[in-house]
């Protein structure tokens, strides 16, 4: 059942990164990564079931990380954009006290 879940997460690399969830995503990334340890250090060792938890992390943390990208893009284009307004109100009050 597991293998699913790599799948469904393989499949959302195909969706933005803005309608991806940052906590389903985490989640996905800690369960992935404390299981893989977990079934590496049981006995007998269950290498398939540290396999699946190994991918399970890994498209955790490829969508985390295509999240926290498009977070910090937005954040630098609403920087640029305040940026561009303040230049265009500057811009506009110098127009006004010249035509004065």
């Amino acid at each position: 059942m597991k293998w699913a879940l790599v799948l469904v997460g393989v499949s959302d690399f195909a969706r933005p990164a803005e309608s991806l969830s940052l906590t389903q995503n985490a989640a996905l990334t800690t369960t992935g990564i404390i299981w893989t340890r977990w079934c590496l250090i049981i006995k007998p060792k269950n290498y398939l079931l540290a396999a699946v938890n190994f991918f399970l992390g890994c498209v955790g943390v490829i969508q985390c990380s295509r999240i926290f990208l498009h977070q910090q893009a937005q954040k630098k284009l609403q920087e640029e954009v305040g940026e561009a307004k303040e230049a265009v109100k500057e811009a506009k009050e110098a127009i006004t006290h010249k035509s004065s």
